[in-house]
């Protein structure tokens, strides 16, 4: 991967060809959308934009002649939230606007691509006729929260790659300019305590909003899940742990998926507020 940003940052021919043939190629287009987060990390939003154009182009074509949004998506996330973090130097405000054009994408779908919605809806449906799985609501409500559930789904793929393919960018740069630099960033991810707050009341509340509540729950229980994993590695850098414990703690995310899942939630928000690594970091000195 080293050696494949190496030569993406040669020059603008090499940044663009990599990109636009990634995003051409099925199942690369993460290639591609990594590349241009890389060229706007490093050289800029304008020049960012130039090679995104190129990717953009066959991510167009995916999108308009194949019926499959997942390449233009994922590189537009990873635009967007490359240009913020060079801009702000933030990860919260990089994943806020992934966010907020998640929750964009998400009120998008259902209008541009009713068709393909409509055949896994009916997909779906089929799947309790065939297995005579006793719906939870009958009739058009059972299609509604199954057409509900494949937006949020596809949306929530959508931010999950693009936040991947973003820090892969980052790292990338900081293997090429600041060594280590990407690891320092990630270990010390922390939502401040509104923003925190912010997506703890927009998963509670938003079955009462009248909104899709699971869209609302994967725009906002993104950046809470990525605070968490960055404490766990972070505590486990701090204490000088070995990185056994990180593949125990996969291992365990895998097996228990949701459980564990909501609990990391919950520490996230509980960090924002007592700043754990701080803690961690005051008792080490004082010793």
């Amino acid at each position: 991967m080293r050696a494949l940003a190496q030569f993406v940052m040669r020059g603008p021919l090499q940044a663009g060809a990599v990109a636009a043939i990634a995003m051409t190629v099925p199942l690369l287009f993460w290639v591609g959308a990594a590349v241009v987060g890389l060229v706007i990390l490093r050289l800029g939003i304008s020049q960012g934009l130039s090679i995104g154009l190129w990717a953009l182009l066959p991510g167009l074509g995916w999108a308009w002649v194949g019926q499959d949004p997942t390449a233009v998506s994922v590189l537009l996330l990873v635009m967007v939230m490359a240009a913020v973090l060079r801009a702000s130097l933030s990860w919260q405000k990089a994943l806020l606007s992934g966010a907020g054009l998640t929750l964009v994408m998400g009120a998008l779908l259902p209008i541009l691509y009713s068709g393909l919605l409509d055949q896994l809806v009916q997909a779906g449906v089929e799947f309790y006729q065939s297995y005579e799985v006793e719906a939870p609501v009958a009739g058009g409500q059972l299609e509604t929260v199954i057409r509900e559930t494949m937006v949020a789904s596809m949306a929530g793929m959508f931010l999950a790659m693009g936040i991947g393919m973003t820090m892969l960018a980052r790292s990338w740069q900081a293997g090429l300019d600041n060594p280590g630099g990407f690891q320092r960033e990630f270990h010390s991810l922390r939502l401040s305590v509104p923003v925190a707050l912010g997506c703890v009341l927009a998963i509670v509340a938003g079955p009462y909003l009248g909104l899709n509540a699971l869209l609302l729950a994967w725009a906002a229980g993104l950046p809470l899940f990525l605070a968490a994993l960055g404490l766990v590695h972070g505590v486990v850098a701090l204490r000088g742990m070995g990185s056994h414990w990180l593949v125990m703690f996969y291992v365990a995310l895998m097996l228990l998926g949701p459980s564990l899942m909501f609990l990391l939630l919950v520490v996230a928000f509980v960090d924002s507020w007592l700043d754990i690594r701080g803690r961690i970091k005051s008792s080490g000195s004082a010793e």
